[in-house]
């Protein structure tokens, strides 16, 4: 193994974990148990997925619109596992592990190692998975705990974790102008639904705005 892969897949594990703090704090902070924190993160494992569904529900929405919120996002995903399919060219139990880990960051490194060949590529993809998946786990639990130890999250501040750890995940990502104006967009127009429309719908709302522009754009 090359040790570039190597360092670009602990240094993008170790920083993207850490938001897990975040995520923990958040998930403690709209309502939801350590338990139920963890959880989310254990089997959803998508950040931006994770904060919509804590922000829904932390706001008032129901579940259906939080699950709702969350899938819209997750389209994304499914689009990488369409591009690393190939590449990787896994099958039943493996199949299943390499679904869960198919995210920005385990995609992202994988195709930065592309001039090293193929088998640089599938170990920038499982190291970078499985890394991002253990730092964030335990982050999870080092927030929520660390958040359920407070007492009451909204006298620390802590209901506002949800949009500024959101902000942190998506920032980076909006490399090009067209997206940086696009998620501008999206932002203005949930505030401008926020009044007139019940919770949740408004984030609904823009998630189908940028998935449909983000689709188009490809």
């Amino acid at each position: 193994m090359a040790p570039a892969t190597w360092r670009d897949s602990f240094s993008v594990s170790l920083t993207v974990g850490a938001y897990g703090i975040a995520f923990g704090a958040a998930g403690v902070a709209a309502g939801f148990s350590v338990f139920q924190s963890c959880l989310l993160s254990l089997l959803t494992f998508s950040g931006a997925s994770q904060f919509a569904i804590v922000g829904v529900i932390g706001a008032g929405g129901s579940a259906l619109s939080g699950i709702t919120t969350a899938s819209l996002l997750g389209i994304r995903n499914g689009l990488y596992g369409l591009r690393m399919a190939p590449l990787l060219h896994v099958k039943g139990l493996r199949r299943v592990v390499a679904a869960q880990i198919t995210i920005d960051e385990s995609t992202g490194v994988a195709l930065s190692q592309e001039e090293r060949g193929e088998a640089a590529m599938r170990q920038g993809f499982w190291l970078t998975g499985f890394g991002v998946y253990i730092f964030w786990n335990i982050f999870t639990l080092v927030g929520a705990l660390g958040a359920q130890a407070m007492g009451d999250p909204a006298a620390w501040g802590l209901d506002a974790a949800v949009p500024a750890a959101f902000l942190g995940l998506v920032w980076p990502r909006l490399k090009k102008n067209s997206d940086r104006i696009l998620a501008a967009s999206a932002a203005l127009l949930s505030l401008a639904l926020t009044p007139i429309l019940p919770a949740g719908i408004p984030i609904i709302s823009t998630a189908i705005l940028a998935v449909i522009f983000g689709l188009r754009q490809r």
